[in-house]
């Protein structure tokens, strides 16, 4: 085991994220499970692991702790190859398989892992065709941004770019539009987000970029109504996203 994570394998832990991970077709190298822990979706996981010939291996609740970062596993947890990132394209392409208008997240330097779980879990949800981070000064796709995700990190393309501001610059030469998330723009209700969208959502604390703001074809803000003038990054894009669906439907 110890052999395997030096290698570059990685952790999936907690029920429902693991159940989805073994139903994703993902290639799975073992189960663990703490000794001691049985029944309910536990049950269904192990038969599914047996289902696909994945190896079940049972370790105690503290070797658990130790390979999940003490995160709460729920008893269970997969080792995985690292995950697969996809490029660009092959979001767009995706889109048009679809025959939809391409809707796109850009996450510009999230750095907390949570919040770009979160992200992931709440773009799984709207219909989201892909995700796209930067390469340095951003949160992985490690343990805990699949755990905070809850399962949707199986079903969601990412693509991890070099430089996100020429990144812009090829997704509007494929005709996205570009809308940067910041205090200082125009109220996202008086968007118009019928188009093919790209959503840039900044770091936690500094927000979007200069050039990347720049490179945007429009900002939009949320209206802060209380004494605070911002939201966390995931709640943010979380509000975002469901503008878009329902712009989009309407």
């Amino acid at each position: 085991m110890e052999d395997k994570k030096e290698q570059g394998y990685n952790i999936i832990c907690g029920r429902n994220p693991v159940l989805e991970a073994v139903r994703s077709g993902r290639e799975i190298d073992r189960l663990l499970v703490a000794h001691g822990v049985s029944g309910g979706s536990v049950t269904a996981i192990i038969a599914k692991c047996k289902q696909k010939g994945i190896l079940i291996k049972e370790v105690s609740p503290q070797k658990l702790d130790y390979y999940c970062g003490n995160a709460n596993h729920q008893g269970v947890a997969v080792l995985f190859a690292e995950q697969e990132y996809c490029t660009v394209e092959d979001i767009l392409d995706y889109a048009n398989q679809k025959g939809e208008q391409p809707f796109i997240i850009v996450c510009d330097e999230i750095e907390d892992p949570h919040n770009l779980g979160a992200i992931i879990r709440t773009a799984e949800a709207c219909g989201v065709h892909g995700i796209i981070i930067p390469k340095r000064r951003s949160a992985s796709l490690n343990a805990t941004v699949a755990k905070s995700a809850s399962g949707a990190l199986e079903y969601m393309r990412v693509a991890r770019v070099t430089n996100i501001p020429n990144t812009i610059d090829l997704l509007k030469e494929n005709g996205v539009w570009v809308f940067g998330a910041d205090m200082d723009g125009i109220d996202y209700e008086k968007v118009d987000f019928n188009c093919a969208t790209a959503l840039v959502i900044g770091n936690e604390g500094k927000g979007i970029g200069t050039l990347t703001a720049k490179k945007c074809d429009e900002i939009v803000s949320l209206p802060m109504l209380g004494k605070i003038n911002s939201l966390n990054a995931s709640v943010a894009a979380g509000v975002l996203m469901y503008e878009v669906v329902r712009k989009k439907r309407s």
